[in-house]
């Protein structure tokens, strides 16, 4: 089996094929690219001019480099052309007719030393190597998109697979400076196999009209840190291609997750694919383009009705850093600011933490010595919730159990002033649940903070089915003011964020334990093709297993979907005492501090 791969057929020149192209001309490699249409052999040739000029213009490349790239790609529409490749990789469309028509006629025309790689990423990689006469050559290539810019390649070994083509693809993925993570023949391999489950959720939220494309998206970005939300990247994907791929694993899994979402069935059979068409969830200023234009569903800029409540002063109720970072980010906004415990001496230990925050915010410039004295003296520590008689809107933030905060709000009822707005800053209760311990649940609303809170910008509104309108508008006014950006949902477990993320934790932790790919590579998978700030053990230890584990009980419970249920091996941590960093053992060891 040849392994010097010094010259490279790529079939199918669409944007991926495309791209790849470039990145092995860019890497010393002569390139043969192959489609049966013209069209498509000339807008690879516009495109690899067009970006290679752009590399020059930046710095990236030289114009030597750039030339030297040029000559060493050219194309053609018939396949024989491949005859002297070491490898090709084809990049067709997602058909299994049309692939193995390619790989029959592959093993005509190619040495049989040469390795055939498929660049699917839904389709089975054993299937198409069946087609083969030689299947012991045949593997998976994933490049993501776009190409030249993505880190992550998947190679993809089917059962039948020779090492030694293995060796070779991924020493090759190395030298074009990319990152190979080995991984099994199943549908959407690591990266899209943990990906399009998440966005499949993501669409069944919007079709179910639990909140809106754009409270979904910015629901994730802000908390989540993801690059792009979940609606615009299947845009971006195209809607078509990702029902083909859910339609794949659905297939293999028989994961209700996975099943497609009715939404992206009608959308695909309307023609409305994504940015290519110029319209999917979004729509867009032309085919092709990536410029949102407002339509029909654009809310407007003053979505919500009704005037709100006047707020001046504010009660945050809980010693907890969670607690103690919002009551900083209330006083930093000027509001008068009750920090209440359930002793004077955990509200003063509070108020001593947001003091060293501010300090710290002093030190790294982002806050004046005058500010920052300004924000502490705003801050009254209390021991008793009787402190907060005379507040307009009361912020309960301690333990997540339903107990202890129905017996603070029953507690909040009788201590606050008629009119007064109470939230509860639960991520996984029923807040109605919570609100039925007051006589006045039409006061009670969820305003679900994410840690730490002075630096991330999402707060999850969540009405319950008794909360006034009025209650809701001063909530999302007072969130304006602090300078967070509101999203509304529903009093659903999981709200937004929690009940597309879990899953994804959850599916991650499976994969594991069918030994399907190791956790360094499933985490390098997610950071480098999905665009994730962190992997998902990486999150998952941050977060406390012992956290996700409650947090998947409860999904698990409310939506009662065996896809749902938590991992065994995450039970299975847990009952060890392994929780992650804050135990110095989780998914992975820490050293103690």
């Amino acid at each position: 089996m040849d392994t010097s791969l010094s010259t490279i057929a790529v079939v199918g020149l669409g944007t991926m094929g495309t791209g790849i192209a470039e990145v092995l001309a860019l890497a010393g490699r002569e390139v043969i690219g192959i489609d049966i249409s013209e069209a498509a052999a000339l807008g690879a040739v516009a495109s690899l001019e067009a970006s290679t000029a752009r590399a020059v213009g930046r710095g990236r490349i030289t114009e030597q480099e750039r030339t030297d790239a040029l000559a060493r790609f050219r194309t053609s529409d018939d396949l024989r052309t491949a005859a002297d490749a070491e490898l090709v990789i084809e990049v067709v469309p997602e058909t299994y007719e049309i692939k193995q028509q390619v790989f029959r006629e592959l093993d005509a025309v190619v040495s049989p030393t040469a390795i055939l790689a498929t660049g699917t990423n839904a389709l089975s990689v054993t299937r198409l190597a069946a087609e083969s006469q030689h299947p012991e050559r045949v593997l998976g290539l994933h490049f993501f998109n776009p190409a030249p810019a993505m880190k992550l390649v998947e190679v993809v070994s089917s059962v039948l697979t020779a090492p030694p083509a293995v060796e070779a693809v991924t020493a090759l993925a190395r030298e074009l400076g990319k990152e190979p993570v080995a991984v099994g023949d199943r549908p959407g391999f690591v990266a899209d196999g943990l990906l399009f489950g998440y966005l499949n959720q993501a669409a069944a939220m919007y079709e179910a009209n639990y909140a809106s494309r754009e409270d979904i998206d910015a629901a994730m970005k802000l908390g989540c840190g993801l690059p792009m939300g979940p609606l615009a990247l299947l845009d971006l994907i195209g809607v078509d291609t990702a029902r083909t791929v859910l339609e794949a694993m659905y297939a293999e899994s028989h994961d209700r997750l996975h099943a497609p979402a009715p939404v992206l069935g009608q959308l695909s059979s309307a023609g409305l694919t994504g940015r290519k068409a110029g319209r999917g969830f979004y729509t867009y200023d032309a085919p092709g383009g990536q410029d949102v234009v407002p339509d029909a569903l654009t809310p407007a800029a003053d979505a919500v009705s009704g005037a709100g409540r006047a707020v001046a002063s504010v009660g945050v109720a809980g010693s907890g850093t969670m607690a103690s970072g919002i009551a900083e980010v209330f006083a930093k906004a000027g509001y008068a600011v009750v920090l209440a415990a359930r002793s004077q001496e955990k509200a003063a230990v509070a108020r001593g933490r947001i003091a060293k925050s501010l300090e710290r915010s002093v030190a790294k410039g982002r806050l004046t010595a005058e500010a920052r004295d300004e924000t502490l003296a705003r801050i009254t520590a209390a021991g008793s919730l009787d402190a907060f008689a005379e507040v307009d809107l009361a912020v309960e933030a301690v333990a997540e159990d339903l107990e202890i905060k129905r017996q603070l709000f029953a507690a909040l009822d009788k201590v606050c002033r008629p009119g007064a707005v109470l939230a509860t800053t639960t991520s996984s209760l029923p807040v109605v649940a919570i609100a039925r311990a007051t006589a006045r649940p039409e006061d009670v609303i969820g305003m679900h903070f994410f840690n730490p809170a002075p630096a991330m910008k999402l707060v999850e509104v969540v009405r319950t089915v008794l909360t006034a309108d009025d209650v809701h508008a001063t909530v999302r006014a007072v969130c304006a003011k602090i300078r967070k950006h509101p999203v509304d949902c529903g009093d659903r477990a999981g709200f937004i964020v929690n009940a597309l993320l879990f899953p994804y934790l959850n599916n991650a932790i499976k994969m594991v334990e069918q030994h399907y790919a190791s956790l360094d590579d499933i985490d390098a998978a997610m950071k480098l093709g999905g665009g994730y700030p962190m992997g998902p053990f990486e999150l998952l230890d941050v977060v406390g297993l012992d956290v996700s584990l409650a947090i998947e009980k409860v999904l698990h419970k409310e939506f009662r979907d065996p896809g749902l249920a938590p991992a065994p091996l995450l039970e299975h941590l847990v009952a060890a005492g392994c929780l992650g960093r804050k135990t110095g053992r989780g998914f992975r060891e820490y050293a103690r501090r």
